[in-house]
């Protein structure tokens, strides 16, 4: 089920919405476990097969979870370690099979010549999410910081709908306590204003500017597997489609996550904070999928050593850390290289930090106007030609639409835009610049959409600064918010949300699957 369809809109959510705060007038308990039971529902819509997968991995680290906190009570240290290492083991084997089982087959298969096949996996729905929600429960009850063990609590801390199939990764510590406050079950008209707003934002953020975009990007991309020799101007453009579609669209669904929970009375974590308007690849990874940057710094950075051993080590351990995120998304040496080249990035970014504190400078220090813009559209492009690994279908792929991008195939744009520029397309032609025919896989359409979601992107407020005053999500940033557009309780701010809805809630006939269900 989508949140992007007629069937969640209409029916699922007002069901959903109505049966919880109703049966919390008779008992919170009942409250949370129809709250589950929905959460199961909604997860079992897409393949009813993988329910038992769900349901057996929450038995499991739920009854290891109970293991390790007797242990600890009992002061059995070895025997505590031991179970959480056979329950992080379980899972990740879990997490192995269905994701990396045939990733790592043929790859065998092609190093050794043998031709060993394990059939067709299918992927479940959301298992590197709900995998990794249940690695940091565990963990977190290892380390003493799990204070609650309600069963059904726990259950729907896992199964939660708002973030169970695109996250964000979930702490136990800051999600237990909110379904055992009374406020969560008492009807707020607050809550369902502000949850409604955010979510609409979300919404015509997915469907009209994702998919409004997406249609460009398919074509580009593809092109290369079909022989085509993509031009200079085709290869930037669907690199730059692709970074924007991929930008609203996990914006779009976080947005959506925060506010559907926030008509619930349940307040999620941020999980992404303008990531295009960072200066630095380290300031983008603070701002893109914060909670699984969050996730693999402190179970994964951390625990390799973080920068506690020596800058040599550091360096190796974020190389190791981005490359395993990498693995995370998706099993292909293309999401491989796509983690290992920001795993490079931030070993540059420290070493230039590194660098400037070893010259006497404040690397901290705030940036002028110019060179401040001047980072972000550095880092921008780094991260757009790393999004050519993560998208292409093929190594082959990426190669040849960098080597498009690099110019290597020559620099022509096309010869409409001559006459369309007048004197100015004159003066460019005056100076070699070649104008001439291309395959036009990006029309002025899509430059248009281009330049315009850039400005989106660089100078509108975000939604947590437009909706600041209200609290709308967990680990707010401390950055002073913006004052344009904020959003108040006002017939003209109701009129503004319930406009951006409607244009989407019309133009849902193009639903698409969100980008992060594949991952």
């Amino acid at each position: 089920m989508l949140f992007n369809s007629y069937g969640f809109l209409f029916l699922y959510l007002p069901v959903v919405l109505i049966g919880f705060f109703v049966l919390a007038r008779t008992s919170r308990t009942f409250a949370a476990g129809w709250l589950a039971l929905a959460s199961v529902f909604f997860y079992g819509y897409w393949n009813p097969a993988y329910v038992g997968l769900l349901l057996g991995s929450i038995v499991c680290n739920y009854a290891f979870g109970m293991w390790i906190a007797k242990a600890g009570v009992r002061h059995e240290e070895a025997r505590k370690k031991r179970l959480l290492i056979v329950a992080i083991a379980a899972n990740l084997a879990l997490l192995a099979y269905y994701k990396y089982a045939n990733f790592f087959v043929g790859n065998l298969n092609e190093v050794a010549g043998t031709s060993w096949s394990l059939g067709e996996i299918v992927l479940p729905l959301g298992i590197s999410f709900f995998t990794f929600t249940q690695i940091a429960f565990l963990v977190d009850t290892y380390r003493g910081e799990v204070k609650e063990y309600n069963f059904i609590h726990y259950t729907l801390f896992v199964t939660y709908f708002p973030h169970l199939i695109a996250g964000p990764v979930l702490h136990h510590k800051e999600m237990m306590p909110q379904f055992g406050h009374a406020a969560t079950y008492r009807f707020s008209y607050e809550n369902m204003a502000v949850g409604s707003t955010i979510f609409f934002i979300g919404l015509f953020k997915k469907v009209i500017l994702a998919d409004g975009i997406a249609v460009y990007v398919g074509p580009v991309f593809a092109a290369p597997a079909a022989g085509v020799e993509l031009g200079f101007v085709d290869a930037w453009g669907g690199a730059l489609c692709y970074t924007l579609q991929l930008y609203f669209d996990f914006s779009g669904y976080s947005d959506m996550a925060i506010g559907l929970s926030r008509m619930f009375g349940v307040v999620l974590p941020l999980n992404f904070h303008s990531p295009y308007k960072s200066a630095n690849i380290i300031e983008f990874w603070r701002r893109w999928h914060m909670t699984l940057s969050r996730f693999l710094r402190d179970y994964l950075y951390i625990p390799l050593g973080g920068n506690r051993k020596g800058r040599f080590q550091r360096y190796l351990n974020l190389m190791a850390t981005m490359l395993l995120g990498g693995l995370w998304h998706g099993a292909g040496w293309t999401f491989v290289i796509w983690g290992g080249l920001h795993g490079l990035y931030l070993v540059i970014n420290h070493g230039w930090q590194s660098l400037r504190i070893a010259l006497g400078q404040n690397p901290k220090a705030k940036l002028s106007r110019p060179m401040h813009a001047l980072s972000v559209l550095l880092t921008f492009l780094a991260v757009t030609v790393a999004w050519v690994f993560f998208r292409a279908d093929s190594l082959d792929s990426a190669l040849s639409m960098l080597a498009s991008m690099a110019g290597l195939n020559g620099i022509v744009l096309p010869d409409a835009w001559l006459a369309k520029w007048g004197s100015f397309g004159a003066w460019l032609a005056a100076q070699g610049v070649a104008f001439g025919a291309t395959d036009n896989l990006i029309p002025g359409g899509a430059i248009n959409w281009i330049w315009i979601s850039l400005l989106i992107v660089w100078l509108a407020p975000n939604t947590q600064q437009i909706m600041a005053a209200h609290r709308p999500a967990l680990d707010m940033p401390t950055d002073t918010p913006t004052t344009r557009l904020r959003w108040k309780p006002t017939a003209r701010a109701a009129l503004a949300v319930w406009l951006l809805g409607f244009v989407a809630i019309v133009n849902l006939n193009k639903q698409s699957v969100f980008l992060y269900f594949q991952f």
